[in-house]
């Protein structure tokens, strides 16, 4: 026979917190995507932990939808195996994304450094690279409306024949030639370097990411332990299967 008290209770419990399980995974998919997306937009890295700790929440989170999607039909059919091998992946997840977080915390430590030397290799690779390249740091110079690192004078040697040229992407008002002669103009062109605004963008999306993966495993221990009730109550004897 099925479960009966309070483990009945339990069950439907463990039922509901798989389906809010089931969102948490579709939440840490789309905020591994918009992470990924804005490290990858603002700044080329070449950092392992800052491109994997968004990674590794997708592929968490594609694996949480499907695991919640299994712990409920183990909690509707009181299946103990079911419950058990759910309780012992989702225990998994859980290390997985402490990982990540732990990965996100340490990235944001050295953020600095990182953004510094990938930033400043842009520049100096900038003139002799390829279209793509050009145009990714053109981009971000134009959204972020900045230049350079630490200011446009980090352009110079690295763009032109001048010695006080920039990019056009650096102007105010981005025009054909613009930034040529203009570099400290600070009329026609941005005087602040790219290297905070990027550091902002990418804190304030780490951030996101470190406590989404904290709440979700907060929640993901509390299913463990309904599981962990439902398969005692089974066990003791309230089994259907």
């Amino acid at each position: 026979m099925g479960v009966e008290g309070g483990m009945k209770c339990v069950k439907y419990l463990l039922f509901f917190f798989n389906f809010i399980f089931w969102l948490c995974g579709l939440t840490l998919v789309v905020l591994g995507v918009l992470v990924q997306v804005a490290v990858h937009n603002t700044v080329v890295i070449n950092n392992v932990s800052a491109s994997s700790a968004p990674i590794v929440l997708i592929v968490v989170g594609v694996v949480v939808f499907f695991i919640a999607f299994f712990g409920c039909c183990g909690a509707w059919k009181e299946s103990y195996c079911m419950v058990t091998m759910f309780s012992l992946l989702l225990g998994l997840i859980i290390i997985t994304e402490i990982g990540a977080a732990i990965a996100g915390y340490v990235f944001r430590g050295n953020l600095t450094v990182i953004v510094h030397e990938s930033l400043n290799d842009m520049v100096t690779k900038y003139s002799n690279g390829t279209d793509e390249f050009q145009k990714a740091l053109d981009n971000l110079q134009i959204d972020l409306k900045c230049c350079g690192v630490i200011n446009a004078t980090d352009w110079r040697g690295n763009f032109g024949p001048g010695t006080n040229s920039v990019p056009d992407s650096c102007c105010v008002n981005d025009t054909a030639g613009c930034g040529q002669g203009a570099m400290e103009d600070s009329s026609k062109v941005h005087q602040m370097g790219c290297q905070t605004v990027v550091e902002e963008l990418l804190k304030k999306n780490i951030m996101w990411v470190i406590v989404a993966a904290l709440v979700i495993a907060f929640l993901q221990i509390m299913g463990i332990i309904f599981a962990c009730m439902l398969m005692r109550g089974i066990r003791s004897g309230y089994e259907v299967m």
